[in-house]
């Protein structure tokens, strides 16, 4: 995997444009390009510091991309085309793996669950993950956090991928809701609110939390270079203090109030559904309070990692993670 990793990222460079991300920011504000593996409202305690002016308060300017993939965000942060990236933290790992010197480094966590719900195509009010035996599930990416863990958690309820089902890592990540509404697939991994929204229009139905089934992961985070860590501790910081604002807030808030904040960022969802995907992560107890991220929560992801055969051997905690930046914004 760390080969297939290596050569996608070495492609994607060679490919991306020599110009920024995005716009420049104002004078009186210092512009931060960060790239987000996709847009979910998984990830609203970041999308709150965003809506409530944490950011512009702090002296900083979001220009967020959407990656439609860990790698892709992986490989803006390492050309230089993004100043941090958001994804799952195996991006990290992997690069670190390859030997590479200004090796993206860790410094928030955002999530501490799989944020993904397994959808079918028929309706089950007592679902059995039995089910699944024979089934074609369309997993995501080979060697992401979602197909990982949707591997790990079959084999917690004894099916083993590729011999009791088919897991389909052909459909690219930002593609997977699109093939199984077209007909592929007997189920699918999907992030909200594009879970619901299928489900609501008629196309599938959601049976089952991922994440409630795997346990606690460092499922996304926020990385940098080690340079730009190194050179812009500051910008860092402030982000960061941004970031640990907007975890407080929403687990201060009703559903309700949070889908009021982020609808902006949702323009094509109604405030009914964005209350309800909101309620379904708050129930699963999705994100994380701290950007504070645990030894024990990546070594879980590594065993994660390790069952699904795409890590051959850990990484230094200290080296992969920097926390001074989650605790300072904590105290």
């Amino acid at each position: 995997m760390k080969k297939i990793f290596a050569v996608t990222v070495a492609l994607l460079l060679a490919l991306l444009p020599l110009g920024g991300c995005g716009k420049e920011a104002p004078q009186t504000l210092t512009a931060v390009r960060l790239c987000e593996v996709t847009h979910s409202v998984f990830y609203a305690p970041f999308y709150a510091a965003l809506e409530l002016g944490y950011f512009e308060e702090a002296g900083l300017e979001i220009e967020l991309t959407n990656g439609g993939g860990a790698d892709k965000v992986m490989t803006a942060v390492l050309a230089g085309q993004s100043d941090i990236g958001l994804a799952g933290p195996e991006a990290a790992i992997y690069v670190l793996k390859e030997g590479r010197e200004d090796h993206p480094v860790i410094f928030g966590q955002l999530t501490k669950r799989d944020g993904s719900f397994l959808v079918g195509r028929s309706p089950a009010e007592d679902f059995d993950w039995a089910d699944l035996q024979g089934a074609h599930i369309i997993g995501g990416r080979k060697g992401g956090v979602p197909e990982m863990t949707l591997e790990y958690v079959l084999r917690q309820k004894g099916i083993v991928p590729g011999e009791d089902a088919l897991v389909d890592t052909s459909v690219q990540f930002n593609m997977m809701a699109g093939a199984f509404t077209g007909g592929t697939g007997d189920y699918v991994a999907l992030f909200e609110p594009t879970a619901t929204e299928v489900e609501q229009a008629g196309k599938g139905y959601i049976l089952a939390s991922i994440g409630q089934e795997s346990g606690e992961i460092p499922y996304t985070a926020f990385f940098a270079a080690r340079s730009y860590l190194r050179d812009q501790g500051d910008v860092i910081q402030k982000f960061t203090d941004a970031v640990a604002r907007g975890q407080a807030w929403v687990q201060e808030h009703t559903a309700a109030e949070i889908a009021q904040v982020i609808a902006p960022q949702f323009p094509d969802s109604s405030p009914d559904t964005l209350t309800a995907v909101t309620q379904r992560h708050k129930d699963i107890d999705a994100w994380n309070q701290t950007p504070v991220m645990e030894q024990e929560a990546l070594e879980r992801l590594e065993t994660v990692m390790e069952t699904a055969g795409e890590l051959d051997g850990r990484v230094d905690f200290d080296t992969l993670v920097d926390n001074s930046f989650a605790q300072k914004a904590v105290k």
